[in-house]
């Protein structure tokens, strides 16, 4: 089975999302599914910890130019470690 998920039970409080995400991904991955799951909630980067060494965490890496984000597309190990929400707030005006 081939899984692609995106912002698995997002609209859950932090703790069930992490919680609930970690027991089904396990399920899956206990049952021989491979898979991508993509999120902005660094919380869940736990569970490529726990699942190592059948699962690990990859990121793109982005640049914001006049208030445009792109991204380069190449997977690099690990979580991301540059946040960019703040930049795009501010460069459609907000004072954060």
């Amino acid at each position: 089975m081939l899984f692609l998920l995106d912002e698995l039970l997002h609209d859950t409080d932090a703790h069930d999302r992490a919680v609930g995400a970690e027991a089904y991904i396990w399920h899956l991955v206990q049952d021989g599914a491979i898979g991508l799951l993509t999120t902005h909630d660094l919380a869940l980067a736990h569970i490529a910890d726990f699942l190592e060494p059948e699962a690990a965490n990859m990121h793109f890496e982005d640049h914001i130019e006049n208030g445009h984000i792109s991204f380069d597309y190449r997977l690099r190990p690990g979580i991301a470690l540059k946040s960019n929400a703040l930049e795009l707030m501010r460069s459609v005006g907000l004072d954060v």
